[in-house]
């Protein structure tokens, strides 16, 4: 299926592990050029050259904390100056801690954020008039299946990253005009570090074993691979997404019961 990225640059946030190192990947696979940030910096470097030995495309890489406004400017900057533009921008940032509400602090309602949420208007600020200059662009942000459906022992998630689909909601609006579309993906359950975090946390259960509990409840009946993400994340990104805006589109295995 032809997507219409060869030679785009996509910018991709958090790209140093999980979903959004195969997300980087998988937009390489289609041709575009990468923008990454992620706080490991020989990580990113290591993915650069993946990249560029698998599928022949460029990167540029910084050490990025998404919670640290400035330093976001200045990447998005730093990107648009190596390229000469930026077509696609995948905001992501890991996850706040694992916590029920009675154990959370005020610096951890802070951070969560700074780091869930704000730094997506960081992202939006720092991109969104490049891509209005050149009438095309794509802004998708990576949350949760907590955007719609709470997920125990995560309240810092639960209530912080219910707010990026509301501001997707309005931006689309806002940018449709310019032909950027802007839209939310939620995974369920996806086989990343956060959830091997969570599972330590299991009293009594392998990793293995909280992993078959989890997809007990999901109907497909196992939990998704950061590469399945990252597919749905590039297919929204693409032209045969074009006329697809303002969406939250969850990759869970149908966990999610709602209308």
């Amino acid at each position: 299926m032809e997507t219409g990225l060869k030679n785009r640059v996509a910018l991709v946030a958090g790209s140093s592990q999980g979903i959004g190192r195969a997300t980087a990947l998988a937009f390489a696979a289609e041709g575009a050029n990468l923008a990454l940030c992620a706080r490991n910096d020989g990580a990113l470097a290591d993915l650069a050259a993946e990249a560029k030995r698998r599928h022949g495309v460029e990167s540029f890489h910084a050490k990025v904390d998404v919670a640290d406004d400035s330093a976001v400017r200045a990447f998005v900057q730093d990107a648009h100056k190596h390229f000469g533009r930026i077509d696609i921008c995948v905001t992501n940032a890991g996850g706040p801690p694992a916590k029920q509400f009675a154990q959370t602090t005020m610096e951890d309602w802070d951070r969560a954020y700074a780091l869930n949420l704000r730094s997506v208007v960081s992202f939006a600020q720092a991109v969104l008039p490049h891509m209005q200059q050149q009438k095309w662009g794509r802004l998708v942000t990576l949350t949760s299946i907590s955007v719609k459906q709470p997920v125990p022992n995560l309240v810092l998630s639960n209530s912080i990253r219910t707010g990026v689909p509301g501001l997707v909601r309005t931006l689309a609006g806002e940018y449709g005009e310019f032909g950027i579309t802007i839209n939310n993906v939620g995974p369920g359950y996806t086989a990343t570090d956060r959830l091997k975090e969570l599972a330590s946390r299991t009293p009594g259960a392998t990793v293995e074993e909280y992993f078959a509990t989890l997809a007990r409840d999901v109907p497909l009946k196992r939990i998704a691979k950061p590469e399945e993400v990252a597919d749905a994340i590039v297919w929204i990104a693409s032209e045969r997404a074009s006329y697809i805006t303002g969406q939250t589109i969850l990759v869970d295995g149908g966990a999610y019961r709602g209308l």
